[in-house]
C-alpha cells in the first residue's frame, strides 16, 4: 500500500513495516545528512521502506526560550537536500494552514501535530497540496474518532492519508498507549503508524523541559508491530542528551539497527 502513496519510496515491495525516522528538529545540514545517511544504510540493508523525518520549526514548546528552529526556509531546504541526496521521501509537520503550500514545495508528506488534528482549515489546506497527509491522533481523542480527521482530508479530494498514534493523556504528566487503537484506525483503510518516541514523553514537567522514557521504545515498537501497525515513527539522534528538541525521549542512533533486526523478526512471526 505504501508505494501507492509515495511512488519514490525505496524498498516499496518489502513485507516489512515502513519507518519514519530522523531528528526531532532540523538543527543543521551536516547533522541532518549524517543522520539520514546512517538510517538509509540500515533501511537499505533490511529492505525497510523509509521516510526521513525532521521538523522545520517547533511550535509547541514548554517555554518561550525553548529552541524552535534555524529558520523556516533554511530548514526546509535541508529537508529537500536530504530527499534528493538519498532518494527518500521526507516528512515535516505544519502548524497553520498558510504553511501547507510552503512546506509542500520541499517535502513529500505533511504531518499534522496531535494537538491540531481537529483543526479543519489546517487539514483541508494540507489535503489541497496533493501531498500525503500524516495525521497524529490527539492525546485527548479515541482512535475511533480519528475517522472524522480522515474524512476531512478525503472530502477535500485527497485519499493519501496516514494516521499515527502517539499515546493518550494519562493524568497531567504522562501518556499511555492503548494498542487497541492500531487495529481500530486500520479499519479506516489507511496506513497506521505508531509513534514510539512521543508516546513515551512525560510532558509538563516542573522544569519546563519535557521528560521521557526512551528505555521503553523497544517495548512500544514490538507491541505495535505485533498488533499490525503498518509503520513506525521514531525520533533518533547521535547525541540525544544534547539534541535541541525532545532529547529526553529520542532513541540513540547507535541503537537503531539492533532494534530494526528485532522488529523484523516480530513482523515475520505474524505474517
Amino acid at each position: 500500500m505504501i508505494h501507492t502513496y509515495l511512488p519514490n519510496i525505496k524498498n516499496a515491495d518489502s513485507n516489512a513495516f515502513f519507518l519514519m525516522a530522523g531528528p526531532c528538529a532540523i538543527e543543521g545540514e551536516e547533522i541532518a545528512l549524517r543522520i539520514a545517511e546512517r538510517i538509509v544504510t540500515i533501511t537499505d540493508k533490511y529492505n525497510i521502506p523509509y521516510i526521513f523525518k525532521g521538523s522545520y520549526r517547533k511550535a509547541n514548546r514548554s517555554r518561550v526560550d525553548s529552541f524552535t528552529g534555524i529558520g523556516d526556509e533554511k530548514a526546509l531546504k535541508i529537508l529537500e537536500k536530504v530527499g534528493k541526496t538519498f532518494g527518500v521521501p521526507t516528512v515535516t509537520d505544519i502548524h497553520e494552514s498558510h504553511e501547507a503550500a510552503m512546506a509542500a514545495a520541499y517535502v513529500d508528506v505533511l504531518q499534522i501535530p496531535a494537538f491540531l488534528c481537529r483543526q479543519t482549515e489546517l487539514l483541508v489546506a494540507a489535503a489541497e497540496t496533493g501531498k500525503v497527509v500524516n495525521i497524529k491522533k490527539g492525546q485527548f481523542l479515541s482512535a475511533e474518532s480519528m475517522k472524522f480527521a480522515v474524512d476531512k482530508v478525503k472530502d477535500s479530494g485527497n485519499d493519501k492519508v496516514f494516521l499515527t498514534d502517539r499515546g493518550n493523556t494519562f493524568g497531567y504528566q504522562d501518556l499511555i498507549v492503548d494498542f487497541r487503537g492500531i487495529p481500530a484506525m486500520r479499519n479506516f483503510n489507511v496506513p497506521t503508524v505508531m509513534d514510539c518516541t512521543h508516546s513515551l514523553q512525560q510532558p509538563n514537567q516542573t522544569s519546563g523541559v519535557t521528560g521521557g522514557k526512551p528505555e521503553l521504545i523497544e517495548t512500544i515498537a514490538k507491541a505495535a508491530i505485533a498488533v499490525g501497525a503498518d509503520g513506525l515513527f521514531i525520533e533518533t539522534h547521535p547525541d540525544p542528551a544534547n539534541a535541541k528538541s525532545d532529547g529526553a525521549n529520542m532513541l540513540h542512533l547507535d541503537l537503531l539497527e539492533g532494534l530494526m533486526e528485532k522488529l523484523i523478526r516480530v513482523r515475520q512471526a505474524i505474517l
